[in-house]
């Protein structure tokens, strides 16, 4: 047994403490990025882009999904053209409705945290409430309400689901 072995090793103070990072401060590029980004035109706008890039995949999906009445009496090239038809008015119908809730829903929560300078489930409850109603408005006062607590309730469950306000 070597006597190295025996001794107690010494423990220096340096391992002992954790060590800190030191803060980083942001580059103007990433200030004027934040900055540009809680511009609640562009936040909407992007978010209406974006609503609308959804809405015209999920229209080309679900356009693909209708088969003509008449399927046995039309021919493989009739039945292609109706499909792409189809796939062309569903995604351009559903590609205008997202993007109009993704810029009525962004501009709403905006408005409402920068109106309020809190960032909570209010404002989501809120952006839903005006979203549905503006969506269902053409139904009337009643279909405005409707569709109101139905996409608030909704924008509370997705917001529950992603966890964003702690």
């Amino acid at each position: 047994m070597a006597a190295s072995d025996s001794e107690p090793k010494a423990v220096s103070n340096e391992e002992e403490k954790p060590t800190v990072e030191p803060i980083r401060m942001p580059t103007m590029e990433e200030i004027r990025g934040q900055d540009i980004w809680n511009n609640c035109a562009v936040r909407s706008v992007v978010s209406g882009v974006m609503g609308g890039g959804l809405g015209l995949f999920m229209g080309l999906f679900l356009g693909a999904l209708d088969n003509p009445l008449m399927r046995e009496e039309m021919t493989a090239r009739q039945q292609f053209i109706y499909t792409a038809k189809q796939m062309g008015s569903r995604s351009w119908s559903s590609a205008k409705a997202f993007a109009i809730m993704g810029l009525t829903f962004s501009a709403a929560e905006c408005i409402v945290e920068k109106a309020r300078a809190k960032h909570d489930m209010t404002n989501t409850v809120v952006a839903g409430c005006v979203t549905g109603g503006a969506m269902s408005a053409r139904g009337g006062p009643k279909a405005t309400c409707i569709g109101c607590a139905g996409f608030a309730t909704f924008s509370v469950l997705i917001e529950k689901f992603l966890d964003r306000h702690t």
